[in-house]
């Protein structure tokens, strides 16, 4: 691709639509609990009033760090923090794998961008 070896891959992973390590982790988390739904709680199985995290898989109360960073844990507080058009389509998995690969690639490099404005405005003020 004509990159020498110290100059920074960013612009190379975005015109590639490579995902970042932390976008891949959070992909592959959302992937395991689409595909292991059965093994899931949802909320509406536990409460019985009608709320807006009905549809939410039911996120189990626990103060143990170890479990906390845990993919069955972690997979559902991803899951459930996603916007609502994604979790429409997980029954569909291509078109899901689609759709949640083109928002974390937009998601992670904005948040980069805001990262560095606020690297960069702090330096500025100083």
């Amino acid at each position: 691709m004509g990159c020498k070896n110290r100059v920074s891959c960013r612009n190379l992973f975005r015109r590639l639509e490579i995902l970042l390590f932390i976008s891949q982790h959070i992909l592959s988390l959302m992937f395991f609990v689409i595909k292991n739904k059965i093994f899931f709680t949802l909320n509406f199985e536990i409460h019985t009033k009608i709320t807006r995290q009905l549809n939410n898989f039911y996120q189990p109360v626990t103060n143990y760090t170890i479990h906390q960073r845990g993919v069955h844990y972690m997979g559902i507080r991803i899951f459930n923090n996603l916007s609502p058009h994604i979790k429409d389509i997980t029954n569909e998995a291509k078109k899901f794998e689609i759709c949640s690969r083109r928002f974390l690639h937009i998601i992670s490099y904005l948040l980069t961008f805001h990262r560095s404005l606020q690297i960069w405005n702090q330096s500025q003020s100083t």
